[in-house]
């Protein structure tokens, strides 16, 4: 038999790192770099949606 106290130590232990290194991975790209990456440009986005007559937001 195996001790609860250790492996959920143990599971603790490794998603913390597995958190870690997925964050340190995104953090290393230009798309997903929150803390030094470009801004998001929200008029590109707003300048490719083209609305047709007889089109209209409905809220």
């Amino acid at each position: 038999m195996f001790d609860p106290r250790k492996a959920l130590v143990a599971l603790s232990v490794f998603l913390f790192t597995l958190a870690i290194l997925i964050h340190f991975i995104l953090l290393s790209t230009d798309r997903f770099n929150w803390l030094e990456g470009k801004p998001l440009k929200t008029s590109a986005i707003e300048k490719s949606v083209s609305w047709g007559e007889g089109q209209r937001l409905v809220s």
